[in-house]
């Protein structure tokens, strides 16, 4: 059985946080240097008052007394599961400002892609 380690959390869990991602941490400030953790075993979601949850693998090598209360924790989906696009056949977006002031769009992006004919 490998080593686990089990993270208590004072504020609720992300939503897209599932078995199967992995965890990371980062004890630096400025986040430059992120240590796997391990996959995660369990998502634990608790209630109002009671912390969240998470039970990762330790990957060989990793102390988990490394991370502290202090460490700054992440995750990450696998791309072979969580690969995502529209699906259908077209989309339409329509932009409207119906303000007199002066409004600037800073943003808009798009994904396409040929699916089977």
């Amino acid at each position: 059985m490998p080593n686990q380690v089990t993270l208590t959390f004072n504020q609720p869990l992300n939503a897209s946080v599932q078995v199967g991602d992995t965890a990371y941490y980062s004890n630096d400030v400025n986040g430059e240097t992120l240590l796997i953790i391990g996959p995660i075993t369990q998502v634990l979601r608790t209630g109002p008052g009671i912390p969240d949850q998470i039970v990762a693998d330790l990957v060989p090598n990793i102390v988990g007394s490394a991370i502290t209360t202090s460490s700054f924790i992440l995750f990450s989906k696998t791309a072979l599961i969580n690969t995502s696009g529209l699906k259908g056949y077209y989309a339409e977006a329509q932009f409207k400002n119906d303000s007199t002031d002066y409004a600037e769009l800073f943003l808009v992006g798009s994904e396409i892609f040929e699916s089977s004919k």
